[in-house]
Parts: structure tokens; sequence; C-alpha cells
């Protein structure tokens, strides 16, 4: 084999870095371990404050040393591989920012009814259109006032030099729009900072382009009510004057001189860090103080300037920092991992009354990095404990360069803000103003000379990115620009650590059944193929922890899946193999001759399933793209492992020309599935008449049951509600129906157990403020009350007698649905056209592709016809956006079925022509038979495991795999390679001939040079 070293020395690295990353995350999932047996109580309920702060306790604490280098726990939790919001609990938000009021700003709040009746009409129109809200208001208010002039709305003081009553609509509109994307990039810079600031780990925050949303990712959250009041809540930014080091030098000695009594009182208590972090009853406050003692001795002893500040520095006034450019720094910097002990001290309740009440601190919101992390901290001057300008009065700030031509802001104020700003800047001239945006500093230029307009310019140690950054923060406070929730999901950790073990669960049988079955069907072949298995699977939870991925659980849908389709590339091989063994092959050339057989298929099988996993990723939001990249890598990795790893174990077992070592049949195996014969051509027009059959049926109970959409496609609340006892969903159902709910309807279903319910409500599916939330859950609240007698318990992982708590929810937008259906409809578009094309790139025939593709909505339409169907018997699973996953998922293993089938029709039809079209279309078909049932069967077992391991979230994507793959397996032979005969019969002949006698002159030529060499 060639290139057999650089496969090894491949899988070594990866396995080596495979290694590393799971390591620390088992390593990770120990301390997580830990945490939870500290928080617990005798009676087993978890107490999640008290957990989260034992893990912030030891955030910036080493906790693991690696050949002596230390990793704190942040720094392992950045590493590991991360839990999506289902498998750990959390929350999942979408934020959208409000056009509206950034277009009423720029008007100043303008009055004139046409511009009002034009913002009402554009909101009534976004609730069912996808055009920015900048072009339906647009179109509005051109409806409402034809001969209306814009500029007499938003020519005002603000817009001066922007906009004039000379400038034209479409001028104005321009600037509105540019104001609207700006106010999304400075929402995005203060929430990002917020959400960094909020202290879960492994926050995840990112702008979805093109849509004005937000969306933020906040694993662990036991809080939704404190998430959505820092999300939703204005921006403030304010100028505050800074101290200089000499006018707090005496405050610090005094705060110094007090540590130093609190260590003296606490010298008797142990300052270990067990009993730092676990306490015994009764003695939190002895801790307290012995945490405090213990910084006072480090304070004490160490009054000297080193090159590593730490705690010490805040006392021994440290006043440079020399980061990683060479650069000096000028005031108060500390290593990151000290900030929590600094703010301890600052906030015990003996020091505090040692700070004046014109004396506050504020912590840099960029930290400095050279050998660690460094955080500057300020000393604010807060004299009336208001600060005295405020981000209001900035009209316009943009990213400018100053006079050495540096990166800098340029801002402008109103003219209250200019008078304020010049007696600011004047009764500070050579020192500090602070610009401090939601309680953190992010920026501190020092004055040089009294700005008299309210034109300025800030410059500093900026790159154009930071530059650019800081005017957005400036702009923040000019312009309100309020954020609405469109889309929420709240997932207890109840839920989380039930979905893990069902996850688990899922992959550990499945992978169970096929390794017996590989070794059961191919003998030591099968151990070899289990072999690559395992690898793959290996590689694939390594890779996400490696690119910083989340697992989520239609991520293990993916694992499991890839599970079953990976075996399909050995089958491949093997069954190739066991051909050429027939045809009397010696062992070692057939092995080479079955690996190069069977390699195009492998390719083009791949390659097709790819290609749904990357349209997934492109347009799929939350769980669908957590599948989509497990796919991805699964199907990259199960290609490597399955061909490469496998050849050179092979090559291994069988060198120096010993084939005794490998076989590829048991007695059971041997004579499955051998020389089948049987004519699936005959019998199409029969297969045409059942599946027009069965699609016919699915058609009227759809007009008759219709399908169950789920929040994701019409909008909605969803809730997960968890009571004492066993209930029946029906009577709920019934009982709620009757109230508030009778109008707009709602369902309920068990939840993976008896005593979950899981209530959908359409109701107020309109109103997305918070206020609307709360009204719709205090209803569902009131009505679960009074239909059960029991009371609910708000925060309760696990409800006691005649109780009942909510352990989850999500929210869906009617906006943001009709954005997940229209998604939808491309991603099924995108993913048949790209098939079409590779098909006719691969054979170069279109009837190929058009076989191909009538196969592909011919299964759509059966797995649409069977949810329907099952409703006449009272089943019923949610269309939604997993569902999507799994129809295109079966229409990249539907493809990958038929690209097998094609490409041995290709070569058959390349060896014997067009002779005996039928015959050898027929041929094709039978000689891949044993692969194309072994293949889906191994499918079939692992998907079954997961319906019914995987819980009630895939309960409905496993339902459509498994009807998918049978649907999938019996159009591959009986619908897509018919359609090719029949629509083309005498050209696909005619092709086959010309490509035969051009195979005979390609290999008549060849050897005649042969000849002639020889």
């Amino acid at each position: 084999m060639k290139n057999k070293n650089t496969i090894v020395f491949l899988t070594v690295i990866i396995t080596m870095l495979c290694l590393y990353y799971l390591s620390i995350t088992f390593y990770s999932r120990g301390i997580q371990a830990d945490a939870i047996e500290y928080s617990t109580d005798e009676s087993g309920v978890i107490d999640q404050t008290k957990k989260q702060a034992y893990l912030d306790s030891i955030w910036m604490e080493p906790v693991l040393n690696i050949l002596g280098a230390e990793f704190t726990y942040k720094q392992i939790k950045d590493i590991e591989l991360n839990l999506g919001l289902d498998l750990q609990g959390g929350m999942h938000v979408t934020l959208e920012v409000s056009p509206v009021e950034i277009i009423k700003g720029l008007s100043g709040n303008s009055q004139d009814p046409d511009f009002l009746s034009a913002i009402d009409v554009a909101l009534d129109r976004q609730k069912n259109s996808q055009a920015p809200f900048t072009t339906l208001f647009q179109q509005a208010y051109t409806e409402i006032s034809p001969g209306g002039r814009l500029s007499n709305i938003f020519a005002n003081a603000a817009n001066k030099g922007k906009i004039t009553f000379e400038s034209s609509n479409d001028d104005v509109m321009s600037l509105i729009s540019e104001e609207v994307d700006q106010s999304i990039d400075r929402a995005f810079q203060i929430l990002r900072t917020r959400v960094d600031r909020f202290g879960t780990s492994q926050p995840n925050i990112q702008r979805l382009q093109g849509t004005g949303r937000i969306q933020i990712e906040l694993p662990g959250v036991d809080n939704p009510q404190r998430v959505r009041k820092l999300l939703q809540g204005v921006a403030k930014l304010e100028f505050w004057e800074v101290y200089n080091e000499q006018e707090i030098t005496p405050t610090l000695r005094i705060i110094n001189d007090e540590l130093l009594k609190l260590e003296t009182a606490a010298a008797t208590i142990t300052t270990d860090l067990s009993s730092e972090l676990k306490p015994a009853d009764g003695e939190a406050d002895n801790a307290l103080e012995a945490q405090l003692a213990q910084q006072a001795d480090s304070l004490a002893n160490d009054s000297t300037t080193t090159q590593t500040p730490g705690v010490s520095s805040f006392i021994s006034l440290r006043k440079s920092y020399r980061n990683a450019d060479g650069q000096t720094l000028a005031g108060f910097y500390y290593n990151m991992a000290d900030t929590g002990k600094i703010n301890t001290i600052l906030k015990n309740e003996k020091i505090t009354k040692l700070i004046p009440n014109n004396l506050s601190f504020k912590w840099s919101v960029k930290a400095e990095e050279n050998d660690a992390e460094m955080l500057q901290l300020y000393a604010i001057k807060s004299t009336r404990g208001e600060a005295p300008l405020t981000g209001e009065v900035i009209t316009d700030a943009r990213q400018s360069l100053d006079q050495t031509a540096r990166p800098a802001v340029s801002m402008q104020m109103n003219a209250l803000g200019s008078k304020k700003w010049k007696n600011l800047t004047g009764s500070n001239i050579n020192r500090q103003i602070a610009i401090v945006l939601d309680n953190y500093v992010y920026s501190a230029p020092q004055v040089n000379q009294e700005i008299p307009s309210g034109s300025s310019i800030i410059s500093g140690n900026f790159s154009v990115e930071e530059a650019d950054d800081l005017a957005n923060i400036l702009k923040a406070g000019s312009l309100p620009a309020p954020t609405r929730i469109v889309e929420e999901a709240v997932v207890g950790p109840t839920l989380g650590i039930e979905a893990q073990r069902q996850g688990i669960s899922s992959i550990l049988v499945g992978l169970l059944i096929v390794v017996v079955f590989m070794i059961a069907y191919y003998a030591k072949g099968g151990i070899i193929a289990n072999v690559a298995l395992l690898f793959n699977v290996f590689f694939i939870m390594g890779i996400l922890a490696n690119l910083g991925a989340a697992l989520t659980l239609p991520g293990i849908a993916g694992i499991v899946l890839t599970i079953g389709m990976s075996i399909d590339a050995n089958v491949l091989i093997f069954e190739r193999i066991r051909e050429e063994l027939r045809n009397g092959v010696p062992m070692i050339q057939a092995i080479s001759s079955g690996y190069k057989k069977a390699y195009s298929s492998i390719i083009d099988a791949n390659v097709t399933t790819f290609l749904t996993g990357v349209i997934l990723y492109s347009l799929g939001q939350g769980p669908v793209k957590g599948f989509a990249v497990t796919l991805m890598i699964g199907i990259i990795c199960s290609f490597f492992s399955a061909v490469f790893i496998t050849r050179v174990i092979v090559t291994y077992m069988t060198k120096k020309g010993n084939d005794s070592k490998i076989s590829f049949e048991t007695p059971f195996s041997k004579g499955w599935l051998r020389n089948v014969n049987f004519d699936f051509l005959g019998k199409r027009r029969l297969a045409y008449m059942i599946s027009t059959i069965v699609i016919g049926v699915g058609i009227v109970a759809l007009s008759t049951s219709s399908l169950r959409l789920g929040v994701d496609f019409k909008g909605g609340r969803s809730y997960v509600v968890n009571f004492d006892e066993p209930m029946v969903a029906s009577d709920m159902k019934a009982a709620l129906s009757t109230g508030t709910f009778s109008e707009s309807g709602v369902e309920v279903k068990e939840y993976n157990s008896s005593n979950v319910l899981k209530i959908t409500t359409s109701y107020k599916v309109d109103e997305e403020s918070t206020e609307a939330d709360d009204e719709v859950r205090n209803e569902l609240v009131a009505g679960l009350a009074g239909a059960t007698g029991k009371t609910f318990i708000d925060g309760k992982l696990v409800p006691e007698t005649g109780e009942f708590t909510i352990v989850g929810s999500s929210k869906v937008g009617a906006t943001i649905a009709d954005d997940i259906k229209k998604s939808s409809y491309q991603s099924f578009g995108l993913a048949i056209i790209a098939i079409f094309l590779y098909i006719l790139i691969r054979f170069r025939r279109w009837q190929f592709s058009l076989g191909a593709i009538v196969a592909l909505v011919h299964d759509a339409f059966i797995v649409l016809s069977a949810f329907a169907i099952i409703g006449w018997f009272g089943i019923s699973f949610e269309i939604d956006q997993v569902f999507i996953a799994a129809l295109l998922t079966i229409i990249g293993y539907s493809i990958n079925d038929t690209v097998v089938v094609f490409d041995r029709i290709r070569e058959n039809l390349q060896l014997k022509g067009s002779k005996d079209l039928i015959g050898t279309f027929n041929e094709s078909i039978n000689s891949t038979i044993s692969r194309t049932l072994i293949t889906s069967m191994t499918t079939l077992i692992v998907v079954l495991v997961l319906f019914i391991f995987g819980g009630e979230v895939l309960r409905g994507f496993s339902f459509a795999l498994l009807i998918g793959i049978l649907v999938g397996t019996y159009s591959s032979v009986f619908v897509a390679t018919p359609i090719v005969v029949d629509m083309t019969k005498k050209t696909l002949g005619a092709a086959a001939d010309k490509e035969k006698e051009s195979a005979r002159a390609r290999a008549s030529a060849k050897a005649e040079a042969t000849a002639q060499q020889g």
C-alpha cells in the first residue's frame, strides 16, 4: 500500500490530539462532579447557587498541571468538549434590535401622523414578511403619503451635515439603514461584554448576518429572569473623572491597616484552600475572615514592585506595567486571576466603611496581555454619585485618525453636551476622564486642553478595530436601541441530565449491535471494520473538542447515524473483495481490487451526504446546526478510518504474501445473498403503483388530519412541566382548553415520562414582549393549578407531593418562525439542486440526475405521508427544524444508496454496452443487493435504538429516519433505476455503446504502446 507511513503518522497525530482534548474534558467532568457533591444536601437536592459559587471560586485558579504547564479552570473549560444546552441545561436566546426606536430617535421623536402611520403599517406587515423593516417602512410611507418627503421629518439638529431638506427619500433611507446596521453592531458589542461578565462558563454569542438578530447561549444558567433583564436593559454610557495615584494613596494605606487587623484576628483560623471552598456549617464567616487574613498577609509581606503584579500590588502602588509590545502603561494593573480576591476585599463590610463616598473602583473591560492577562483598576471620582456627563448628549462618533495618523475616535455632542464637556475637560487638564459603559471602563483618555466645542478626538493606543468598537460604544448612548427576545429556550438541569443518559445509551447500544453483527458476518474483516468504527467515534468526539464545537442531543443522533453509515464503506469494500474471491482471484489481489473498485462509490456516497450537511449548517439554526457539524465531521472521519486505517491493518495482516491471517466471511454469511438473480426492472410498474397509492393515501391524510407543526414553524410558547405524579395528557388539554387558551388552542403530550408534560400554545403568538411572556406563563400556571389542585413551585427541579414546576420552556416569535420556514424550504431546494448537479458531473448523463431527483422527492413525500397517516391512529410527531434535518439526512442517505447502484451500472455499461440494457441494469442491482441490504439493516438497527432510547426530543427525528431508510432503500432499486431506463432507454444505450467502443480503443492503444516499448 502506498503512503502507508503517512496514514500511520496522521492517525497517531490525530489520536494524540484527541486524547489531549478528551483527557482534559474527563478531568473537567471530575471537577464538576466535585462541585455537585459539595452542593448536594442530605436529601439529594442540588443547590445550583452553591454549585456555581464553588466553580466560581476556582475559576481563575490553577487546577491541573501537565508537564509543568498549569491550567486554570477557565482554561480547562475553554479546551474541553462543550455540551449543548440540551445536554447540560441553560438558556438560548435570540434577540432582535428594535429598528422602530432607532427610526423614531433619528426623527427626533417626530409626531408627524403620516410618519407614525407608516411605522404602524410596517410593524403589521413585518409579521408576515421577510423584508427588512426599513424597506417596509419606506414602502408604507410612500403609500400613505405619495408626495411626502422624509427629509422634512429627519432634517434636524441630530442629523446635521447628513440630511438636508433637499435630501431625497432614498438618501434618507440610506442613512436610516446605515444607522440601523450600526445599532446592531453596537448592541452586539454591549451584549458580548455583558455576556462575558455574566459569570457563566463557555457563553456563546454571535450576530446572525442579514437578519438584525443576535444569538446567545448561556450554559448552566438557573435564573432566566435575570438573563432577560440583563440582555434587554438599555446601555448606560457615562463619563467620569479619575483620581490619580497620589490622591488615593491615603485611602489605600488605611485599607491595608484594616486588612492587617483582620489577619491578627484570624491568626488561629486555617487558610487551607479546601476550608475556603467547603466551610463547615456555621463557619462561613470565619472562612471569609481567614481568606481576607491570607490576602492581608500577602499584601503586608510584599510591598515591593514585582514583574508579575498580584494582589500585593493593590497596596504597593504599582505605577507602571510593561505590555507585550514593550510599552509602559501607567496605572494599577492586576493579574486577572487575582481580581476576584480584590473584589472580595472591596466588598467586605469593614473595608467599605473606610472608602470615602466620593471614591469608587471600576475595572477596565479589556485585558492587557503579556505573560498573563492583566486588568486595570480605575479610581473613579463620584462626588455626587452621578456621572458629570452621560451618553445621551452624543450625536455622532466614528473611527478616524489623529494628528499622527494613528487610529482614533472623533466624537460630536449636542449643545447641552458641548457646554458640560467644556467644563469637564477644563477642570481635568492633564488628568484622565473614564468612558464607562455598563459599569466597565472602555477607555480613559488624558485631557490635554479644554475643549470648547462638543467636537473631540479621542486618541490612544488603538487598532483600527478597537477604535471602531469604541466609536460604536460611544454611539450606544446617542440613540435608543432596545432589544426584544424573539426566540428563547430554557432547558432545566434535570432535562439535560436525562438527555445525556439517553444519548449515551443510544451510542453504546448502537455500537454494540453493529460490532457484533460485523464480526458475525465478516469474521476477521468485521473485527478490522470495528476497529475503524471505534476510531471513527473517538475522532468525532476529539475533533468536536478541538474545534470548540458543542455536542448536542441532535449531535449525538448524528454520531449514532454515522455509526450505521460508516459501516457502509467497509461493506462496499468487503463485498467487492468477496466478489473477487468468488471469481477465483487470490486473496491479496482481491483485497487490492476490492479497495480500488469500491473507492469511486465510497467517494460519491460520502460527497452527496456531505453536501446535505453543508446546507444544513449554512441555513439551519440551533440543534440543526449542531447535527450538521457532527454529521460532516462524522463523514470525514468515517471515510478516513474505513478506507485508510482498515487498509493499513489489512496490509499489515497480509504482509509477505501471507493471507491466512485474514478472512471476510463466516459459515453464517458464506452463502447469503450469493447468485441473486431477481427481475427488479420487471416489477417496476408494480412499484410505481405502490408508491402512487401510498402518496395518495398520504395526501388524503394530510387533508384530513394535517401535520402537527412545532413552534419552530408556527410560533408560540412551549413549556415542559414536571408534576409530582403521573398525569393524563388528554385530561389536561381538556381542562386548559376551556379557559384563556380556548381560542388560541393548546397542545399537551407526555414528555419522556407520564409525570412530565409538554404544553404548547399559540396564545399571544404575535406579542414578543417580556410582559406577554409573563402573562402567558402566569395563565398557564393558574390553569394547571386550577385543574390539578396542586401548588406551583418556581425554580425547583423535583416537585414534592402536591407540587408542580416548569423545568424547561421555549418561545419562537411569529417573525422568526416565518424565517425558519423559509430557510427550511431553501435547504430542501438547495439540497436537490446540489445533488442533481453532482450526479450530472460524476455520471455525465442528465438521465441519472433525473432518476435520482425523482427518487429523492418520492422519498420526501413518502415520509410526509407516513407522518400524516399515523395521525389517524392518534400518534403525532412535531414537524420542526429537527424534522427538516431528518428529511435532508434521508435525502443524503437515499442518494448514497442510489449512487452505489448507479456506479455499478456505469461500470457494467462500459464493459457490456447496450446489447441487453434491461439485463445490465438488473445485473447491477443484483450484484449490489447484498451491500444495499446489509448497510440498510445496520443503519436501521442503530436508528431503531435511537428511536427507543433517544428520548422525546428525537422521537420524531428517529421515526422519520426509520421510514426514510426503508423507503430510500426501496426507491434506489424500484424508482431511481427504472426511471433512468424508462425515460431514456435508446439514448442511454447508444451512449453506452459509444463509451464501450472508446474504452476498447483506449485499451487497444495502451496494449500497442506496451508492445512497442517491449
